[in-house]
C-alpha cells in the first residue's frame, strides 16, 4: 500500500476506497495517481469530471459538432464563456509550473483502462455548478466576483519562482476559488460545499468494491466530513428560481419605458416624446455597438447590435447580444482550426478574441452588457427631456 499524504482509505458498507488529493498542475500528483491504480487494481475509478468534460478530454472532435445557435438560443453563451475563463486561469497556472492543467486525470483514465477499471464520472454537470453559482448571487455579488476574476487575472503573471513549490502542493484553481469564497459566501456553498456533498455521494455509490476516487486536494476535507452523512442529491441538480429582482428589471424596466413615452407624447407633447425617443435610441444603440465593437466583432455584426438594441430592450424575451450572436456567427462560422486550437488560444486573453468561438460568445455578452448600460443611461436622459 501506498504511504502518501495525499491518499487517505475510506470504507462504506463493504466498499474500499482509495481517496486521492491532487493538485491539477502538479507533476508528483499525476505520478501518484499513476502508481495508485496500478497497485489497487480497482474495479472503479472515479475522476472530478462531469460528463461534458469528460468528452472534451476523451472526444475532442466532438467540440466540432458544437451548436453555436443552439448556445445562443439557449441563454448560456456566458456560462460557456465563463467556463473558458476558468480553462484560461489553469492554462496559465500551468504554463507557470511547466505542466498542462488536468494531466492527472487523463493518466488516471488511461491507466484506468489499462488495468481494466471502469471509469466513472464524480462531478456534477458544470453548467449546474455554473448556473445555481449565478443565480443564487445577488448584483452586488455579481460585481464583486466579476471584479475579482479581473484582479487575479492581472496577478497570474506576478507569480513569483518562490512560490512555484508551495503552489504544486495544492489544486491551485480550488484555492483560488476558496479564496474569493472567503469574501463571496454564495460561491463557496456553491462551488466548493456542494460539490464536496456531491463527490461524496457519488463516490461512495459508485459501482464495484475497490474504488479509487481522483479529486482536487481542496476537495478532499469537504468529502471526508459529508462522507457518513446524508446528501440530498436531487436537491443540488435543481436549478434555484430567478431572483425576483432580476424577473421585476426585467419586465418593469420595459414597462416603465412604455410609459415614460406615452406620458412624454400625450401629456408633454410631441416635442418632448421625439427627444425621448432620441436619446432612447441613441443610449441603447451606441452602447451595443460599441460592445459589439469591443468583441472585435465584424462591421455588419456591430450594425445588427446598434438596429436590435433599441427595439430588444423593450422585449424581455429577445437581447440585443443573441441578435448580434446569430450574426457573428453567419458571417463567420467557426472552422475546425478554431476548434482544435481553442486549447492554445485559451492560455492568454488575446486568444479570447482570435478564436472565432469566444470571439462570439464576447459578442453576445458585451452586446448585451452594452444594452443594458445604454437602457440605464436613456432613462434618466428621457425623464429629463419630459420635465
Amino acid at each position: 500500500m501506498i504511504n502518501n499524504k495525499n491518499t487517505h482509505r475510506l470504507t462504506f458498507q463493504d466498499k474500499e476506497i482509495t481517496l486521492v488529493g491532487t493538485a491539477h498542475v502538479s507533476q508528483e500528483s499525476t505520478d501518484l495517481v499513476e502508481q495508485v491504480i496500478e497497485q489497487e487494481k480497482p474495479d472503479t475509478v472515479c475522476i472530478e469530471l462531469c460528463q461534458s468534460r469528460y468528452q472534451s478530454i476523451t472526444q475532442k472532435k466532438q467540440w466540432q459538432d458544437t451548436d453555436l445557435f443552439k448556445v445562443i438560443r439557449e441563454k448560456k453563451a456566458s456560462l460557456l464563456l465563463i467556463n473558458f475563463v476558468l480553462a484560461y486561469f489553469q492554462k496559465k497556472i500551468g504554463q507557470k509550473l511547466g505542466i498542462k492543467p488536468g494531466e492527472e486525470i487523463i493518466r488516471a483514465i488511461k491507466v484506468a483502462q489499462a488495468v481494466g477499471a471502469r471509469i466513472h464520472l464524480a462531478d456534477r454537470d458544470i453548467r449546474t455548478t455554473l448556473s445555481r453559482t449565478w443565480r443564487l448571487m445577488g448584483l452586488w455579488t455579481k460585481i464583486k466576483l466579476l471584479a475579482k476574476i479581473l484582479a487575479s487575472a492581472g496577478q497570474l503573471d506576478a507569480i513569483k519562482e518562490e512560490d512555484v513549490e508551495e503552489m504544486k502542493k495544492t489544486d491551485v484553481l480550488e484555492m483560488l476559488l476558496f479564496e474569493m469564497g472567503e469574501s463571496l459566501p454564495e460561491i463557496k456553498r456553491v462551488l466548493i460545499d456542494e460539490r464536496d456533498q456531491y463527490l461524496a455521494y457519488q463516490i461512495r455509490t459508485a459501482p464495484g468494491k475497490r474504488i479509487v476516487a481522483v479529486v482536487g486536494a481542496g476537495h478532499v476535507p469537504g468529502i471526508q466530513m459529508y462522507w457518513e452523512g446524508s446528501v440530498d442529491i436531487h436537491m443540488l441538480n435543481q436549478m434555484p428560481p430567478k431572483g425576483k429582482v432580476l424577473g421585476f428589471l426585467k419586465w418593469g424596466i420595459p414597462a416603465l419605458i412604455a410609459v415614460l413615452f406615452i406620458v412624454g407624447f400625450f401629456i408633454a407633447g410631441a416635442a418632448a416624446g421625439t427627444v425621448m425617443v432620441k436619446w432612447w435610441v441613441l443610449a441603447n444603440a451606441v452602447l451595443a455597438g460599441l460592445g459589439a465593437a469591443l468583441a472585435l466583432g465584424h462591421p455588419l455584426t456591430i450594425l445588427s447590435a446598434v438596429v436590435a438594441s433599441p427595439l430588444t430592450s423593450l422585449n424581455p424575451m429577445i437581447a440585443a447580444g443573441w441578435v448580434s450572436g446569430l450574426v457573428e456567427t453567419l458571417l463567420g462560422k467557426p472552422k475546425v482550426r478554431d476548434f482544435e486550437n481553442l486549447s492554445d488560444d485559451l492560455s492568454s486573453l488575446r486568444g479570447f478574441w482570435k478564436n472565432k468561438i469566444t470571439r462570439i460568445l464576447l459578442v453576445v455578452v458585451f452586446t448585451n452588457l452594452g444594452s443594458a448600460f445604454g437602457t440605464f443611461v436613456a432613462i434618466p436622459l428621457m425623464v429629463r427631456a419630459f420635465a
